[in-house]
């Protein structure tokens, strides 16, 4: 009950509706610098609004550091206590750096039905720094939310 009092007052399903218009308008056109803040924003809210999504991060705690080789695209995921903060910057004690070629190959590698590391790593797509399964698991937590999205738009 309190939860659905918390989300009413702050006003989580109406942000959570149009992140994900902006995250589908991201998916369906041309890439910008915001696709990973939507991406990692819209994660947030549908943890909180969904205990179903939220069973993906129960128990699991991580620091992620997302980086485009330009310095286009730089932010942080912190997975703690059930809850994800975003950072727009790189957080120092990352689990997980990954570094992309470019936004376009961000967006493509996470929303890949099986996302192929080693491929893209010996493309040259993606550099890594850390633990891969760090990388599996938000790979496949982004796919998952793709996936719910597109649902609830129809």
């Amino acid at each position: 009950m309190l939860e659905k009092i918390l989300n009413f007052i702050f006003l989580r399903p109406f942000r959570a509706g149009r992140a994900m218009k902006r995250f589908v308008a991201h998916m369906e056109g041309e890439l910008s610098d915001e696709f990973l803040e939507t991406l990692l924003g819209l994660m947030g809210l549908v943890f909180c609004l969904s205990p179903e999504f939220r069973r993906n991060i129960e128990g699991f705690s991580g620091i992620y550091v997302f980086r485009t080789r330009d310095g286009a695209v730089a932010a942080s995921a912190v997975f703690s206590n059930g809850r994800l903060k975003k950072c727009d910057k790189a957080v120092a004690g990352a689990d997980i750096e990954i570094t992309f070629r470019d936004g376009r190959t961000l967006m493509d590698f996470f929303f890949a039905p099986k996302p192929d590391v080693l491929t893209a790593m010996l493309k040259q797509d993606i550099t890594l720094n850390g633990n891969l399964n760090y990388l599996y698991k938000f790979a496949y937590t982004a796919n998952h939310l793709r996936l719910k999205v597109r649902e609830l738009l129809g």
